[in-house]
């Protein structure tokens, strides 16, 4: 089983909408709004490896109204 937590800064106003559709992302298990240097936090569960690469670089990153994105893989 592969997790991680995806840190991303979008633009100004667009966290809730983010918030909805992250949600509805087969992979991610919750997301939560923040204030600071990042405005969203996603925590991301698979299979694989792969899976969670496809996770993050196909579904999570190509939604628009992000500016950036850091994962942090956690290692168990």
């Amino acid at each position: 089983m592969e997790k991680a937590y995806v840190l991303m800064s979008c633009e100004i106003g667009t966290e809730h909408d983010l918030l909805l559709q992250l949600k509805k992302i087969d992979g991610v298990k919750d997301v939560t709004i923040t204030y600071g240097d990042y405005d969203l936090v996603v925590e991301t569960e698979t299979e694989n490896e792969s899976k969670m690469n496809e996770l993050i670089a196909a579904k999570i990153r190509k939604l628009e109204k992000i500016r950036s994105t850091v994962t942090l893989r956690v290692i168990s």
